[in-house]
C-alpha cells in the first residue's frame, strides 16, 4: 500500500486497535481462477509468540474460496477504519491562493499472512462463541450460542469453515490532513463538525489528536 511517511500508522498497537473496532474485513486470495475477495467479521488474537497477531473467521462451506485459494502465496484482509469526503472550501488557506482541491481522509489496516483452514468442529464452535461474545459486548442482554437450541447451533455450524490468517506483516495508514498547515486541518474539523454525516465525527477527531502531534 502506497504510504507517505506523514501518513503512516508506526505504531502496532494502533493498528491493532483500528481492527478490533472495525472488524469486519476484506479477505483477498490469490485463487486457482484469479482473485477472490469475501467480506467476513473477524477476531483478532494477540499472543507472546505472534507479536502482530492473528486473525481468526470463517465462511460458508458454500464459498469455494476456501478451496481455491493458492497455500504458497500470501492473502490480505483489508480492515477500513473511518473515511469522509473532504470539501477544499473547508482550507482557509483556499481563500487566499486558491490551491486546494477536494480529497478523502480514511484510516485503514492491510493485514498480510498465510491462511490456514480449520474444519474442526470444536474450534468452530468456540470461534463463534468468542465471535459472538465480542458483537454482542455492550448490549443489556447479549446473545450467546446457548440462546439457540443446540440442533439450531450444530447445524449452523456445520455450514461453515474457518480460516486463521497469522500475520506476517502489517501496513497501517491513516490520512487525516497531517500534510496541511494547521489552520487548514481546524477547518476541515470545523467542516466535518458542520456537516456531521457518517464518520465526519470519528474522523474529526482523528484529525485532532493526529495533527496535534506534529512539531
Amino acid at each position: 500500500m502506497y504510504t507517505p511517511a506523514h501518513f503512516k500508522i508506526e505504531d502496532v498497537g494502533e493498528a491493532h486497535a483500528l481492527m478490533r473496532a472495525h472488524p469486519f474485513a476484506a479477505l483477498v486470495t490469490q485463487t486457482t481462477d484469479g482473485l477472490t475477495a469475501t467480506h467476513l467479521p473477524t477476531v483478532l488474537k494477540v499472543e507472546g509468540d505472534r507479536p502482530l497477531g492473528r486473525v481468526e473467521c470463517h465462511l460458508a462451506r458454500a464459498n469455494p474460496q476456501w478451496k481455491t485459494f493458492v497455500p504458497s502465496t500470501e492473502a490480505l484482509m483489508i480492515f477500513q477504519g473511518p473515511e469522509a469526503y473532504i470539501r477544499p472550501g473547508w482550507y482557509p488557506s483556499k481563500a487566499e491562493h486558491g490551491k486546494a482541491v477536494p480529497t478523502w481522509n480514511y484510516a485503514v489496516v492491510h493485514a498480510y499472512g498465510r491462511l490456514e483452514v480449520v474444519q474442526d468442529q470444536a474450534w468452530l464452535r468456540s470461534h463463534v462463541d468468542e465471535l459472538s461474545r465480542q458483537q454482542e459486548a455492550g448490549y443489556e442482554a447479549p446473545w450467546s450460542t446457548a440462546d439457540a437450541p443446540e440442533s439450531y447451533i450444530a447445524a449452523m455450524a456445520r455450514g461453515i469453515v474457518g480460516l486463521r490468517l497469522t500475520i506476517s506483516r502489517l501496513e497501517g495508514k491513516a490520512k487525516m490532513s497531517q500534510n496541511r498547515e494547521q489552520r487548514d486541518s481546524a477547518g476541515v474539523v470545523q467542516g466535518l463538525g458542520a456537516r456531521s454525516e457518517g464518520a465526519d465525527a470519528a474522523v474529526a477527531a482523528l484529525v485532532m489528536r493526529l495533527t496535534s502531534r506534529r512539531p
